[in-house]
C-alpha cells in the first residue's frame, strides 16, 4: 500500500504585540491674542457734565454782566409831526372821467330818451322811473327764487323807462346795479338771460363795443288765449356793475335793426 504524504504545516505566522501608531493630529493653531475692550461710559459721562456746567456758567456770567449796566433808553414812542404840503387839493374826477361818479349819481339820466310821438308807459313798470326788488323779482318764473338770488348777488336798484308805439308794439329798458362788493354780479346776471334765451328759437347777434353783449329776435311768437299773438325781442349786456335789460313787444315779428339800435345807443350812454 502507498502511504499519502501528509503535507507539510504552513510556516506560522509570527505574532506581534505591536499596535500599529494612530495618525498624528495636526498641532492646534497658537491662540491669538483678544484685545481688552476699554469701558469709555464714566468717561463720557463727565465730559457731558463738564459741557453742561460750563454752559450753565456762561449763561450766568452773562445775566451778571447785563444786571450790572445801566439801562438802555427806549425810543419815545410818539413820533414828530409831519409837515403839512401846502398848495390846493387836487380837484375830484369829473363824471366824464370817472365813471363811478356817473353810476353813483342819479341812474335814471343814464337811460335813452324816450323817442317822440311815443307814449310813456314807464309808470306801469315802476314808480317814478324805479323798479323796486320785489316788482323785478315778480317778472320771473319763480319770484320766490329770483328774489333770494338778487339778495345773494348784492342787488341795489333797478331804473327803468317804457313807451308804446302805436297800438301794438312797446319797449322797456332797464338799468339794473348791483353793489359787486364780492363779485361780479351784473356780468353774472347777463350770463343768466343769455343762458335762458339759448332755450328758445331765436336769431341772435353780438352787441358791437360790449365785449359779450348779446341781442335776440324769437322767432315764434308767444299765444297766449285771449291775447294776439306776441312777438319778442330782447339784448342783454353789462358794463361796470350795472346790468342793461332791453325787451321790445310786437305784435308783428321785431326787425333786428330796432333792437340793435336800442342796444347801441343806451351802452353808448354807459
Amino acid at each position: 500500500m502507498e502511504v499519502t504524504e501528509i503535507p507539510e504545516a504552513p510556516p506560522e505566522v509570527q505574532e506581534t504585540s505591536e499596535v500599529p501608531a494612530a495618525p498624528e493630529a495636526p498641532a492646534a493653531p497658537e491662540q491669538q491674542a483678544v484685545p481688552r475692550v476699554r469701558r469709555q461710559g464714566r468717561t463720557t459721562l463727565l465730559i457731558a457734565t463738564a459741557a453742561v456746567l460750563g454752559v450753565v456758567a456762561g449763561t450766568c456770567v452773562g445775566y451778571l454782566i447785563q444786571a450790572d449796566r445801566e439801562p438802555t433808553e427806549l425810543p419815545s414812542l410818539s413820533q414828530p409831526s409831519l409837515p403839512q404840503a401846502g398848495g390846493k387839493a387836487p380837484q375830484p374826477l369829473s363824471a366824464a372821467q370817472d365813471r363811478r361818479v356817473k353810476t353813483d349819481g342819479d341812474l335814471r339820466k343814464l337811460l335813452v330818451e324816450r323817442p317822440s310821438g311815443t307814449r310813456d308807459i314807464t309808470s306801469t313798470e315802476g314808480v317814478d322811473g324805479w323798479l323796486g326788488l320785489d316788482a323785478y323779482a315778480e317778472g320771473y318764473d319763480e319770484p320766490a327764487t329770483a328774489y333770494s338770488t338778487l339778495i345773494d348777488q348784492e342787488f341795489r336798484r333797478v331804473a327803468v323807462t317804457a313807451w308804446r308805439t302805436g297800438s301794438t308794439q312797446s319797449v322797456v329798458i332797464r338799468l339794473v346795479q348791483y353793489r359787486q362788493e364780492e363779485g361780479l354780479a351784473a356780468s353774472e346776471r347777463v350770463a343768466d338771460e343769455q343762458y335762458g334765451e339759448a332755450e328758445y328759437d331765436t336769431d341772435s347777434w353780438s352787441v358791437p363795443g360790449t365785449g359779450d353783449g348779446m341781442a335776440y329776435v324769437r322767432k315764434q311768437p308767444v299765444n297766449k288765449a285771449g291775447y294776439l299773438p306776441m312777438y319778442t325781442a330782447e339784448a342783454h349786456a353789462w358794463r361796470g356793475d350795472i346790468a342793461l335789460q332791453i325787451f321790445v313787444y310786437d305784435t308783428r315779428p321785431v326787425a333786428k335793426a330796432k333792437i340793435m339800435d336800442l342796444a347801441e345807443r343806451q351802452m353808448e350812454r354807459l
